[in-house]
């Protein structure tokens, strides 16, 4: 287990789902008392923590721009719901691969969702 600074809690649960066939795959991320739990399903914990401890906020808690411009491309057909508490704010967020700036977004994120190999809809 990991230590981290004793602030640090963290309960994020990420359903991914592949459709249109709705296999889904469901991860959680736990941090009890400063230490990644054992309870933690995501295939690395640590990364995952890196990765939501680093980008967490801007991509949970902002607001998307009305005027903000995404390349138009398509990623595939993966949806993922993380809910749960970061610092003791809820989480409540929906991640998809329908543009270039929701692909960003998953990537950022991947390590939560799954790793890579969610993206390609393999897990």
């Amino acid at each position: 287990m990991t230590a981290l600074p004793e602030a640090t809690e963290v309960d994020l649960t990420a359903k991914v789902s592949r459709l249109p066939d709705g296999g889904e795959n469901t991860f959680r991320l736990l941090v009890r008392n400063g230490s990644i739990s054992s309870e933690s399903t995501v295939p690395d914990p640590g990364a995952a923590l890196t990765a939501v401890e680093r980008f967490g906020e801007k991509i949970f808690f902002a607001v998307r721009r009305t005027d903000m411009i995404c390349t138009q491309q398509y990623g595939g057909p993966q949806v993922a719901l993380v809910t749960g508490v970061l610092h003791g704010r809820q989480v409540h967020s929906r991640f998809s691969l329908t543009d270039g700036c929701e692909i960003a977004r998953w990537r950022a994120m991947e390590p939560l969702l799954g790793g890579a190999a969610s993206r390609r809809g393999l897990v």
